[in-house]
């Protein structure tokens, strides 16, 4: 008898990997804005149009090859959806300190994109505010969305957002008690090594959290990517790290208490069996 099913997370993780390594395409030698520390420019090998699915309700796509420090994801989804801000002041990890100003400011992007309030016949909301109300109030309408990625203040942000479209769509089967909230997230670029599961486990979370506030399951992830690459100095990286051993999924759950989705803090996330590999050190980091 075999024993506790393996992460899904991993499999397609590593799936994904092998597809951009064995028949990807490389932009060695063509004019690219990355660069390395050392200033050579850093050349990726990619695949356009990736389209990877999560089922929440199976499990927690945290991969076990190596750790995902969930409670920093979770810090930063709060940062950008829930305390709509701009300034690394206002984030425990130190991952946006690159493209800080002087004052801490990364610009008019991400939290200030979502708290920017418009117009509509029902009142002035932001964008988040605007989700929660028509998740309450219309749950099937289509056009349930926040998108970060406006034209007029783009020369305004120190860096363009890469995962800048959510789409929340409600499903409802029969014998269903309650419906099933969905998230289509759209990324135009991402640095597999060192942003996939981050983003993934980021957005589940974001699903889960507002699942929870409108009453609802958190089901399915659906997680598109335009350009999904590998740096040439992450290939070795990637080809060690998707030959290690993988472990279950782990439990991950939330404070059911919570029922306003401005209450939540990292404090509410519960992690249980989190087994997986060790850390992968000194990731060069292309700017």
């Amino acid at each position: 008898m075999g024993g506790p099913p393996l992460s899904k997370a991993d499999g397609i993780f590593i799936s994904m990997c092998s597809d951009i390594i064995e028949h990807g395409t490389t932009t060695k030698g063509q004019k690219v804005r990355p660069h390395w520390e050392d200033g050579k420019p850093a050349y990726t090998i990619k695949r356009f149009g990736i389209c990877n699915r999560y089922d929440l309700r199976k499990e927690f796509p945290a991969l076990t090859l190596r750790r995902t420090a969930l409670k920093s994801c979770m810090d930063e989804i709060l940062w950008i959806y829930q305390r709509k801000s701009n300034n690394i002041a206002d984030l425990k990890p130190h991952i946006w300190d690159e493209w800080a100003d002087e004052k801490g400011s990364i610009g008019k992007a991400y939290g200030y994109q979502v708290g920017k309030k418009s117009h509509y016949p029902e009142g002035d909301f932001d964008q988040m505010d605007r989700v929660l109300w028509q998740l309450r109030n219309e749950p099937y309408s289509r056009r349930i969305m926040t998108d970060l990625y406006q034209f007029s203040d783009l020369s305004e942000m120190h860096l363009y957002p890469c995962a800048f479209n959510v789409i929340y769509n409600v499903t409802k089967e029969p014998n269903d008690k309650r419906p099933t909230l969905n998230m289509l997230l759209v990324q135009r670029s991402q640095d597999v090594l060192a942003a996939n599961n981050w983003n993934v486990c980021q957005y589940a979370l974001l699903l889960m959290m507002v699942a929870q506030v409108s009453d609802m399951k958190a089901g399915e992830l659906v997680h598109m990517i335009a350009d999904a690459h590998i740096y040439d100095r992450h290939v070795p990286i990637i080809q060690e790290l998707i030959r290690r051993p993988t472990y279950p999924a782990p439990s991950v759950t939330l404070n059911p208490g919570v029922r306003d989705f401005y209450a939540f803090s990292t404090d509410d996330l519960i992690v249980e069996g989190y087994r997986h590999g060790p850390r992968v050190e000194h990731i060069p980091i292309a700017v």
